[in-house]
Formats: C-alpha cells, sequence, structure tokens
C-alpha cells in the first residue's frame, strides 16, 4: 500500500534538490530552445534518474556504496568536469537547429544519458543525500524496504516535476527566438558550461 506521507517527503525532497540551477539547468533551458521540449525533458530526466539512484543508497543505508564512491571521489570529479567542458565545447560551437522535431527524436537519448553521467559523478551528491536524509528523518533505521522505496519514488517524482516544468515553461519562448538569438544563447551557455566543468576539473585536482 502507497504511503502518502512518505512519498510527499521524498517528493518535495527531490523537487528541493533538482530546483537550483546549476550546469544541468542550463544544459535543459539551452536544449529545450534548440532542441525542443522533449530534449530538454530527456535532460532533466537524466539527472532525475541519478538523484533516484543516490536517494536509494541513502535511503536503503548502503554505506559500502557510498563509502566507494567517497574513495572515488578524485576520478569522479575528474571525469565530470571534463565530460562537462566537453558538453560546452559542443554547446558553445553548436548551430541552431533549423527542424526541431527531427532534433527531438535524434537527441532525447543522448541528452538522457549525459545528464545522468554527469549527476553521477558528481561525488558530492551522494554526501548531500546522506546527509539530507538524516537530517530529515528519511533513512529507515528499521529497515522497512517499502518505506525507503516510497521514500526514492517520491525523490524520482520530486526531481522529475521540476524537470517538466522547466523545459516546459522555456518552450514557450521557442516560438518567440529566432535563429540569431539562439545562436549567442548557445555561445553563452557553451562558455558557461566550460567554466563549471573547469571549475570541476580545479576541485578534483586538489582532492
Amino acid at each position: 500500500m502507497m504511503d502518502i506521507g512518505l512519498w510527499g517527503r521524498g517528493f518535495v525532497l527531490g523537487f528541493a534538490i533538482a530546483a537550483p540551477v546549476g550546469p544541468i539547468g542550463l544544459l535543459c533551458i539551452q536544449r529545450t530552445l534548440n532542441q525542443g521540449r522533449m530534449v530538454g525533458l530527456a535532460s532533466g530526466l537524466g539527472a532525475a534518474t541519478a538523484d533516484a539512484f543516490y536517494g536509494a543508497v541513502a535511503a536503503f543505508g548502503l554505506t559500502l556504496i557510498t563509502a566507494f564512491l567517497v574513495s572515488q571521489q578524485f576520478w569522479l570529479a575528474l571525469v565530470g568536469g571534463l565530460f562537462l567542458c566537453y558538453l560546452g565545447v559542443r554547446t558553445l560551437l553548436a548551430a541552431p537547429a533549423e527542424r526541431a522535431a527531427a532534433s527531438e527524436a535524434r537527441g532525447a537519448w543522448p541528452a538522457y544519458g549525459s545528464t545522468f553521467l554527469l549527476t553521477i559523478t558528481n561525488p558530492m551528491t551522494i554526501l548531500s543525500f546522506a546527509a539530507i536524509f538524516a537530517g530529515a528523518g528519511l533513512v529507515t533505521a528499521t529497515n522497512d524496504t517499502l518505506a525507503a522505496v516510497w521514500i526514492v519514488v517520491g525523490v524520482f517524482c520530486g526531481s522529475a516535476a521540476w524537470w517538466l516544468l522547466l523545459s516546459g515553461g522555456v518552450s514557450l519562448l521557442r516560438s518567440r527566438i529566432d535563429s540569431g538569438v539562439m545562436l549567442w544563447v548557445n555561445r553563452v551557455a557553451g562558455a558557461i558550461l566550460v567554466i563549471f566543468g573547469a571549475l570541476a576539473v580545479g576541485r578534483a585536482l586538489t582532492l
């Protein structure tokens, strides 16, 4: 039977974690404007899936996985930062898509995979989830598997809801933006992503 209370707490947590606009949010906005709502939403769902994974690690108290991820934070941060730089350069050099429907059909799965990889390689995500779950009393000390499942489902739904709202809202602006403006959107977004990636690599080198 569904536990609305636990699901709701997980939903609020997932929504709150997803809402701050960082590199994933910037990618979602740029891809929605350039390639359509489906690609933008797919980008967000990749991040939501990674959030749900880390939520499961925290909710089920999988300390071995947490310890392993923390021990590999240098490589995770390095790979994530370099991949973000790569995406930034691609975005910087990208020409505005002329046929949105074709772009959406071709780009949804790569968009999903790229944001999943970026989120899953952020070594601070698991630490944040563990701290938030403990502080909110969501760690299932009684080893209640079903309760943990509803929390994780709530986290995914909350995160996905934010990305649906963001991609849907941004898509309303697409018809008002011409190719010249979109070219500058790509350039600015790409430059910011490269900066985020360079900072991530810099942090990795100090670990």
